[in-house]
């Protein structure tokens, strides 16, 4: 069962970095989305075999559960739940401005680039 589990979480994974290198919001909210889901599928499954409670003085200690997988994938869930509100309202912004969701080049960045043109591989302006 965990190796369906991790080909399952790098097929999230291949999937959301493929949507995020897109040009679209709406596409790179739902490719953030499927990371989160992808790491919480890798922390899960990186707890190994289920277990007894982890509970004081209730079972051996070699066969708990690890609990810290577990409260790992809760953080993941919170972060990656704060992480597409941020994004959504992003793409919500940019529609109001703009109408589509479309990411834009930015303008100074190309005029910086075209006046420095070694200035992105560190070199000394």
């Amino acid at each position: 069962m965990s190796a369906a589990v991790i080909f399952a979480a790098a097929a999230l994974a291949a999937t959301g970095t493929y949507l995020i290198t897109a040009r679209t919001l709406s596409r790179i909210v739902l490719g953030f989305s499927l990371l989160g889901h992808a790491a919480v599928l890798a922390l899960l499954a990186s707890g190994g075999r289920a277990g007894d409670a982890p509970l004081a003085n209730r079972s051996a200690t070699d066969s708990m559960a690890d609990p810290l997988p577990q409260a790992l994938s809760l953080t993941a869930i919170v972060i990656s739940f704060g992480l597409t509100l941020f994004l959504l309202a992003l793409a919500r912004r940019e529609h109001e401005l703009t109408g589509d969701d479309l990411v834009e080049d930015d303008l100074e960045d190309r005029r910086v680039a075209h006046v420095h043109p070694g200035a992105d591989e560190g070199a000394a302006p």
